[in-house]
């Protein structure tokens, strides 16, 4: 699937929809994405600010996302753990990026060139519009290189 396909596709999907997420880009390259959450009267918690389990899934596919398109189908990818800490109230709308080099592609692939598993921690801020840091997300992936296929035996 081409990026900014998925990107519109995901515009629709129930759980970004139903939050007011908005997946703004993803990269040709599969190099980089950016998310809007909104902040509207439907999805405000009791205290009139971003609920904290929407800040954490607008973060929540997008390391595994770009790692799995860049190392292309013959890594496995998931996550293995994620940590959000809470820095400020999010009171208007906020917004993520995430980057991922290559610099980071050939350290994975360096890393399981021989099978190994790799686990590797990405981070990236949620932010307001001005830059305020709002959360901090921490992702770990699991990252290994799929066995090679052997046909059966004749």
């Amino acid at each position: 699937m081409r990026p900014k396909t998925l990107a519109r596709g995901m515009r629709f999907w129930p759980p970004f929809l139903a939050s007011g997420i908005r997946v703004q880009y993803i990269a040709d390259d599969w190099s980089r994405a950016g998310v809007k959450l909104a902040l509207t009267r439907w999805n405000k918690n009791y205290f009139g600010t971003q609920f904290g389990g929407n800040l954490f899934k607008m973060c929540d596919p997008f390391w595994a996302l770009l790692t799995t398109e860049s190392l292309g189908r013959e890594y496995l990818v998931w996550d293995a753990a994620a940590e959000i800490d809470f820095v400020a109230p999010g009171r208007e709308a906020v917004y993520a990026r995430f980057e991922l080099t290559p610099a980071v592609i050939a350290e994975m692939r360096a890393a399981t060139e021989a099978g190994d598993k790799h686990l590797r921690w990405f981070e990236n801020d949620v932010t307001t519009a001005d830059g305020s840091v709002i959360a901090r997300v921490r992702k770990q992936l699991y990252v290994r290189r799929k066995p090679p296929k052997t046909s059966p035996a004749a």
